[in-house]
This record gives C-alpha cells, structure tokens and sequence, in this order.
C-alpha cells in the first residue's frame, strides 16, 4: 500500500529539486556564455544572482530541514527570493520587447561589500548591454522561459510556506 509523502518528504525533494533546478540553470547560463558566446547582461548577472541565492537558501533548508523555525524561514526567504528572479526576469522580458523602456548600463549596482562582479568575474560579470536574450528551444527566447520559471517558483513557494506553517 501507498502513502502520500509526509510535510518533511515533501519539503526535502522541493529543496533537492530547487538544488538541480538552479545548477542546471547556472550550467546553462554558463554554456551559452562560453560555448555559445551570448555575454551576460545587467539583468541577467541579477537572475544568476537570485538562482544562486536560492540554491543557497535551499542548502540551509536540507541542512537544517529537522528545524520547524528554519523550515519556515527557508520557505519565506524562497518566496521572497521567486518574487525577486519574477521581478528581474519580467524587467528582462520588458527591455526585449520594448514594453520597458531604458536600458542597461555596463555597472552591476552591486555594493563594494558584496561585489560578486569583482570577485568572480567569470560569473557575475557583465559583457553586454541588455535588449537581447538568446532563443532556448521552440522559439521560446531565455527571457520568456525565465518569466515561466518565475511563476513556477512563486506558487510552489507559496504551496511550501503554507506546508511549512501547517506543520
């Protein structure tokens, strides 16, 4: 006989699932950058910055998943972290399309305190200016598929907050 997955289950393959989503988007990213050669953008520096943000919550939420407080707090930050990568992703999309007007400059607008830019160039520094995303596949340009992740990201954020406080 089968059971449904208990909160803790759950929890533990969203956080393992948040893990391999975000290295598999950090490896894409990386491999249009240098086997492709699309330099990254302002906006895009920002998602990569988000993604790995995320990644990190999601280690201290494996690390400490007994813990009833940080498995709260882990799920908020999550939220609050899809709410961030919806906002930059949709400020990419706008810049594309023309919906957003302005562009982007060549500075991170990271602080001196935390110059990700500076200290892993190859990651986090910006080539381009922004106004083009690549093409993924089926004509789905990385800035639109970066939207249909975000929204993704926001409800199965919101479904472990609600998971997290329930317990």
């Amino acid at each position: 006989m089968m059971h449904a997955p208990s909160g803790k289950g759950i929890t533990t393959v969203y956080w393992l699932l948040v893990l391999i989503f975000g290295m598999a988007m950090e490896g894409i990213a990386l491999y249009f950058q240098y086997g492709l050669g699309y330099g990254p953008c302002v906006l895009c520096i920002h998602v990569r910055i988000y993604v790995m943000a995320f990644m990190l919550v999601a280690l201290i939420a494996l690390l400490s998943r007994h813990s009833r407080l940080m498995n709260i707090l882990t799920s908020v930050t999550g939220l609050g972290l899809a709410i961030g990568l919806a906002e930059r992703s949709w400020k990419t999309l706008g810049v594309e399309r023309g919906f957003i007007e302005g562009a982007c400059d060549m500075d991170s607008g990271l602080p001196n305190w935390f110059a990700l830019d500076k200290w892993f160039p190859t990651v986090f520094e910006p080539w381009e200016p922004c106004g083009y995303t690549p093409e993924l596949l089926f004509g789905i340009t990385m800035a639109e598929g970066l939207i249909a992740l975000s929204v993704v990201a926001i409800l199965t954020s919101l479904f472990m907050c609600y998971t997290a406080l329930r317990r």
